[in-house]
């Protein structure tokens, strides 16, 4: 735990720097398309740092995740027969087997597919890529995008602007407990991404 520690005070202490925002942005949109880690502990350490500038910094997530997601949904669309083997073989979560269940989802959730994989920590890069291949109309997807990131960031950057210190407190009092959560859910995502979708 005391490498979760370390990397928790090291990002606290460059929340506040003049790099945190394009950070942030690019984070959540390399997570929306490609990347495996989410852009909610960069945006927590941002809000707890400077928290009468959290609703700002959840629009920077939200913008970076939306475009993000966009990039996928476009490489889903115009380049999957290029590039299936390379997520197939190294991006944690795509499997042939998923994407099948996925289509399935879509073809009778539809919205509630991307909004439910953009609120939750199931992997969004998986919707957001396979929308794309699938063919989802892009204003449905683009919509159920902005409305679940929006409210998962929101809400997370709300609860930090209004109770920030006591939180602050709170998180570093149960950090080890907290850290175990955070990494079970992730854990938790990728497994509902590789046997459930």
């Amino acid at each position: 735990m005391r490498w979760i520690r370390r990397t928790y005070d090291w990002v606290l202490a460059w929340s506040d720097s003049r790099h945190a925002r394009p950070a942030l942005f690019l984070l959540a949109a390399a997570e929306a398309s490609f990347f495996p880690v989410p852009p909610d502990v960069l945006l927590m350490a941002m809000c707890l740092a400077r928290p009468e500038a959290s609703l700002g910094i959840a629009a920077i997530a939200l913008a970076g995740s939306v475009g993000g997601g966009a990039l996928g949904y476009l490489v889903g669309f115009g380049l999957w027969q290029a590039v299936s083997g390379f997520f197939f073989d190294w991006i944690p979560g795509f499997t042939p087997e998923g994407f099948a269940r996925v289509q399935q989802l879509f073809e009778q959730y539809g919205f509630l597919t991307v909004f439910t994989a953009g609120f939750t920590p199931i992997p969004y890069k998986i919707i957001t890529i396979s929308s794309g291949v699938f063919g989802i109309n892009f204003v449905v997807f683009l919509v159920a995008s902005v409305v679940s990131r929006g409210l998962r960031f929101y809400l997370v950057a709300g609860l930090l602007r209004l109770f920030g210190p006591p939180v602050r407190a709170w998180i570093d009092r149960y950090f080890n407990l907290l850290s175990l959560i955070f990494v079970a859910l992730l854990i938790g995502g990728f497994l509902v991404a590789r046997y459930l979708l």
